[in-house]
């Protein structure tokens, strides 16, 4: 429910100096001593006191002065009786000046109590307050009732302007303030996102690496419990171990590559695939016109490929790959498809988490795309469309 703005006080950011300019802050400043001095040169210096009414006029001038500074100090605490005590106070003060013949203090006064209340105090209490100010300045002031009413009119339409002022300064620091929070939170939830970006890369670099050391390794463990001669199946031991050590490079390099991939300065995809195909052995065909994609469909391709080639090496050992690479309107699209092996899979199958497809499977559905896999004609087909 929005507050009411006839009962509910002016916003605190239009009750202070937050969001005015270092030269506003000055003139009003500057504006106040001299209104001061020039109020004090007036009364003092004229023949309407002396001696000790000369002393008590200068107090009661400056009493008046620390009287405004604690009426604003209690407005910007939004303090409604306290503020509405102060007020009258000044006003007392104001008529005291009147009576003793300091009559220019006393229209000064007020006139500036009617601005300041119609600016700092809410509606309902600020109109009353102005009214009282503003006629007794009516009734003391000795022009003619035109001007008088013209005046009065005046420093009431001054008032609510400047209160005007002041509640879009306070709505727009306000404003500033929310978008600032808003920029922070956005900011907090990029760079969020972001590590979640970076763990899920490291993490489908480092379960693809384990994973195929993991093959090796398995193969390793199987010949060293089969072998009744060490010796004689040194060789293939020693393979196993340099492929697992290739692996493990291969790791590092692939987070390497990740991180470069996250600051936009990897080697296309389509290179990359080149290069991964030839180093497995299977072909790679492009069709679509060739353009540059996202960092986040580009890496997506990239495991998705690593992946599906290291379960054809785990699943279907020396069956033959064909990796197609499509792009297509708004989107790229990834199909690798293998023939079906004809070595015997059982002994590594069940090595590694199987749980790759599943998170590829995962960052296409987090980047808006679909992954498909299963049995084929022949052998086996994962199916990767990203938007790009």
């Amino acid at each position: 429910m929005p507050p009411n703005p006839w009962t509910s006080w002016p916003l605190p950011e239009s009750l202070s100096r937050e969001g005015l300019s270092v030269a506003r802050v000055w003139i009003a400043r500057v504006i106040r001593a001299l209104v001061v001095v020039g109020l004090m040169w007036t009364t003092l210096a004229g023949r309407v006191f002396s001696g000790w009414g000369l002393a008590a006029a200068a107090a009661g001038m400056a009493a008046a002065v620390l009287v405004f500074r604690g009426f604003f100090r209690v407005t910007r605490a939004r303090r409604l009786w306290p503020s509405v005590g102060l007020f009258f106070l000044l006003e007392a003060a104001a008529f005291g000046f009147a009576f003793t013949g300091a009559r220019t203090a006393a229209i000064v006064l007020w006139c500036a109590c009617a601005i300041t209340a119609m600016e700092r105090l809410p509606l309902n209490v600020a109109l009353p307050c102005s009214v009282a100010a503003l006629g007794a300045y009516a009734a003391m002031n000795t022009d003619n009732w035109l001007t008088t009413t013209m005046t009065t009119a005046g420093l009431a339409l001054v008032g609510y302007v400047v209160r005007l002022d002041a509640e879009a300064r306070g709505n727009a620091q306000r404003l500033l303030a929310q978008e600032r929070a808003a920029r922070a939170a956005e900011a907090e939830t990029a760079a969020l996102a972001e590590r979640g970006r970076i763990a899920r890369e490291i993490h489908d670099i480092l379960a693809h690496s384990l994973s195929a050391q993991l093959v090796h390794l398995e193969a390793v463990r199987q010949l060293i419990q089969r072998s009744t001669d060490l010796e004689a199946d040194r060789e293939q031991i020693l393979e196993r171990v340099v492929a697992c050590r290739g692996m493990a490079r291969e790791g590092l390099d692939g987070t390497r590559e990740a991180l470069s991939a996250l600051r936009g300065d990897m080697i296309p995809v389509e290179d990359f695939l080149r290069r991964l195909t030839a180093a497995e052995g299977a072909q790679l065909d492009v069709t679509g016109e060739r353009r540059t994609v996202s960092a986040e469909a580009g890496l997506a391709l990239r495991r998705v490929a690593q992946e599906a080639l290291t379960n054809v090496r785990k699943h279907a050992p020396g069956a033959r790959v064909n990796v197609r690479l499509e792009y297509a309107d708004g989107t790229v699209g990834l199909e690798v498809r293998d023939s079906g092996g004809r070595g015997t899979p059982a002994e590594l199958a069940h090595s590694g988490s199987g749980y790759g497809l599943l998170g590829m499977r995962e960052r296409a559905e987090l980047l808006g795309g679909t992954l498909e896999s299963g049995p084929d004609e022949e052998g086996y087909m994962v199916r990767l469309r990203v938007p790009a």
